[in-house]
């Protein structure tokens, strides 16, 4: 078993978290407790924008939904008369330079989850510099930025906090990386604006979320059909997200028999890693499909999903914005 894997498996398993992780941990803590004191103190500034910033993160690392509630969120601001616009780190690709996303991106250049952000139809940018690459959507016209991550980014000033949380696995075991899976301490909690459980059952204070799908798109095409159209059959199923067990049991849920094949998050496929010799249909993550445009098979598919959210969410959110919107 992988490193990685074997921690995830303590964060959220019964096994203990290795004797070592425990000191790198209060050293994590210590750190990351120093810089939020020196931002909070006014030692270091956070970039200030000239229009509202929103951000998605969570506490958490690995995957908890925050890009389909990204997408969502931009969605219901456009439909409000909003212009929206995305910033993101771009994990996963090689461009560190502020950059805004043209009419192609390339994954590997960008990252996955920016590639399918756009693809929603919003303005995307990317870079280290997050603040930098934040003011080429303003020049672009956008009267909103929405971060895509970027919770524990306390460089980019922001109006609104979001939360996102596993409904399923939650904070594990409560602790700090990598004793545990928190990339800061429970308590940041009661410092963001708004929390959103994504899946399980929502505790108080936090907003339900449940990502929704139902069907399957061809890679090579426009093909539909319903992901019941596989039930019963045998698939091999490929994820390279924070959490690819939520993928699987979703196709399980549906009646099929999964081939499990995981991938390390922000994994860029070759090939070769997705011929499997037997001909049966290949399902992925549409964060997945992005990185895989230029190998597609016609027994490849996409299973997209959105994020559903109470209309109350977006209206608290709409009534956290600045007031002169």
């Amino acid at each position: 078993m992988a490193l990685a894997d074997e921690l995830v498996e303590a964060w959220y398993g019964r096994r203990s978290s290795p004797w070592w992780t425990w000191p790198l941990a209060g050293l994590y803590g210590a750190l990351a407790a120093m810089r939020r004191l020196l931002y909070r103190s006014g030692v270091l500034h956070g970039v200030r924008l000239p229009v509202p910033v929103i951000v998605i993160g969570n506490l958490t690392a690995g995957g908890t939904g925050k890009t389909p509630l990204t997408i969502a969120l931009a969605d219901a601001l456009r439909a409000r008369g909003f212009r929206p616009g995305v910033v993101s780190r771009g994990h996963g690709g090689r461009q560190r330079e502020p950059m805004l996303l043209g009419g192609s991106p390339d994954p590997a250049e960008v990252g996955d989850e920016p590639c399918l952000i756009q693809a929603s139809g919003v303005p995307v940018a990317v870079g280290r510099d997050r603040p930098a690459a934040a003011r080429l959507l303003v020049a672009e016209g956008c009267d909103v930025v929405v971060a895509d991550d970027g919770l524990q980014h306390y460089r980019l000033a922001r109006d609104v906090e979001i939360c996102v949380i596993d409904g399923a696995r939650r904070f594990g075991n409560g602790h700090l990386l990598p004793a545990g899976p928190l990339r800061e301490p429970l308590r940041r909690l009661a410092r963001v604006d708004l929390r959103v459980c994504n899946g399980g059952t929502p505790l108080a204070g936090e907003y339900p979320m449940r990502l929704a799908g139902g069907e399957a798109v061809a890679l090579d095409s426009a093909r539909r059909q319903p992901l019941s159209a596989f039930a019963g059959s045998r698939v091999h199923a490929v994820a390279a997200i924070g959490n690819p067990g939520r993928f699987f049991a979703a196709l399980r849920d549906a009646g099929m028999a999964v081939v499990e094949h995981a991938f390390p998050d922000h994994h860029a496929f070759a090939a070769a890693e997705l011929a499997f010799g037997d001909g049966l249909p290949v399902l992925m993550t549409d964060k997945d499909a992005v990185k895989c445009r230029g190998f597609v098979q016609p027994h490849w598919w996409r299973v997209p999903v959105h994020a559903e959210l109470p209309a109350d969410f977006f209206g608290a959110v709409l009534a956290r914005l600045p007031a002169h919107l």
